[in-house]
């Protein structure tokens, strides 16, 4: 299995905190976030992961130069990040979507416990990571699922029917990942192609044939999106940290 980690923007809404390089790059704890994606990757028996990248890219190569072991890593660049939502990195890795892989947002970190549950996870086709929590707001990658199989995923879901989130990690096996890349060419030649998000090639293939959905309630993550989020995920990352060398010296 290999992972396609989509960083090529900017994250603008972060402020300050992304003028002189992307969001990936951002310090939790002495690692950047890509770093520590890459080592959950790692950790987890995932040996190859390809890196889309684009605001910035000469400092997510530098980054990239100075690490020491983990997976093979290889980059792609986007040139069109700024025109073009996520669905255009996944566009311009395309030829990446072949056989079992993961697909996983750039600016969401993850357990070892929870990304173990992903890649020992053996549903066959398309399957959508999902959390749940008492309620959602309007930035949540909100779902509705029933019985494993996703029914509806998007950030304008009726609230009513809506019964956990994406936490922007996918899995492809078994055909997933080439029935996927089709819906990413088809999406890219419509109008509206650069304006939407890969999640809503995702929508359009639910509503013709099965997606599926893994729910790893329980597990521990964090999206970086806002600078809130940046300490939340400093706290997560520091408690990780201190359990993983707790667990080293016993």
């Amino acid at each position: 299995m290999k992972a396609i980690i989509l960083s090529a923007g900017q994250g603008s809404r972060l402020g300050h905190l992304v003028d002189e390089q992307p969001k990936c790059l951002i310090d939790f704890n002495g690692r950047t976030l890509l770093d520590r994606q890459l080592d959950t990757l790692e950790a987890n028996g995932v040996h190859e992961a390809v890196v889309v990248t684009g605001f910035h890219d000469d400092r997510v190569e530098e980054a990239l130069a100075k690490r020491c072991g983990g997976p093979s890593v290889r980059t792609i660049y986007n040139p069109f990040f700024k025109v073009a939502d996520n669905t255009g990195s996944l566009y311009m890795a395309r030829e990446e979507l072949a056989g079992d892989c993961l697909v996983w947002n750039g600016d969401t970190l993850v357990s070892n416990a929870l990304m173990k549950r992903v890649v020992i996870n053996d549903r066959s086709g398309i399957c959508v990571t999902i959390d749940r929590k008492h309620s959602y707001d309007e930035d949540d990658m909100k779902v509705v699922e029933e019985g494993g199989r996703l029914k509806a995923i998007g950030k304008r879901l009726d609230l009513g029917t809506v019964n956990a989130e994406s936490i922007g990690l996918l899995a492809f096996r078994a055909g997933g990942a080439e029935r996927f890349r089709e819906a990413i060419e088809g999406a890219l030649r419509t109008p509206e192609g650069t304006t939407i998000w890969y999640l809503r090639v995702i929508h359009q293939l639910a509503q013709r044939s099965d997606v599926w959905t893994l729910d790893i309630q329980g597990e521990e993550w964090g999206e970086v999106d806002f600078p809130p989020d940046v300490e939340a995920a400093r706290e997560l990352t520091g408690r990780w940290d201190a359990a993983r060398n707790s667990a080293a010296a016993a």
